[in-house]
C-alpha cells in the first residue's frame, strides 16, 4: 500500500507539537540552569566558610588531617562525591500538565424547517439535436407537440431531427 501524503491538518499538528517539545526542553534547561547557579551560589557560601575554616586549620590542625586518620565533618547537608554533583545537571521528575475536563454539553436537536414544497407541472417541450428546447406543449396535447417536431425535422432550413420529452416545470 503505497505511503499516504501528509494533508495540511497533519503537518500542522506535527509542526505545533515540535515547536511544543522545543518549548518544554528549553523552559527545562533554564530551570536546570537556575536551579545549579542556586547552588552554585550556595556553594560559594560554603567556600568562604571554608576559608575562615583554612585560617583554623593553619594553627596546627593539619596534622589530624595529614594523617588521614580522621574524618571529614560533611558541610550543611552536602555529601562527600567529590563535586560529582556540581558536574552533572540534576534530573527533575517532568510534571505532568492536567488538562482541564470539559463538560460535555447535551446538543439541543432542533427541528429543520421543512422545505416548502414547489409543486410541479409535466409539459410536452420539442427540442433540437442541440438539446435546445425550441416549443412548449400542455400535457393533454402530446399530439401537437409530436406533429410540430415532425414539421420542423422535414423542413431544410432548420435541420436535423427534433425530438419531443416531458419536462417538468413549477406551477405559475
Amino acid at each position: 500500500m503505497p505511503k499516504r501524503l501528509p494533508n495540511r491538518k497533519d503537518l500542522r499538528a506535527a509542526n505545533d507539537a515540535a515547536e511544543k517539545r522545543k518549548k518544554d526542553k528549553a523552559k527545562e534547561e533554564e530551570e536546570t540552569l537556575d536551579d545549579d547557579e542556586d547552588d552554585d551560589d550556595d556553594d560559594d557560601d560554603d567556600d568562604d566558610d571554608d576559608d575562615a575554616d583554612g585560617d583554623d586549620d593553619a594553627d596546627g590542625d593539619d596534622d589530624d588531617d595529614a594523617d588521614g586518620d580522621a574524618e571529614e565533618e560533611p558541610s550543611d547537608g552536602e555529601d562527600d562525591f567529590d563535586g560529582d554533583e556540581e558536574d552533572r545537571p540534576k534530573k527533575k521528575k517532568k510534571k505532568k500538565l492536567k488538562k482541564p475536563v470539559k463538560e460535555v454539553k447535551e446538543k439541543k436537536v432542533r427541528k429543520g424547517r421543512t422545505a416548502k414544497v414547489v409543486r410541479m407541472k409535466i409539459v410536452w417541450g420539442v427540442f433540437s439535436n442541440s438539446n435546445q428546447r425550441v416549443a412548449v406543449f400542455d400535457y393533454p396535447k402530446r399530439k401537437d407537440a409530436d406533429e410540430h417536431a415532425v414539421k420542423l425535422t422535414a423542413e431544410k432550413k432548420t435541420g436535423g431531427p427534433y425530438f419531443v420529452q416531458p419536462v417538468k416545470e413549477p406551477f405559475e
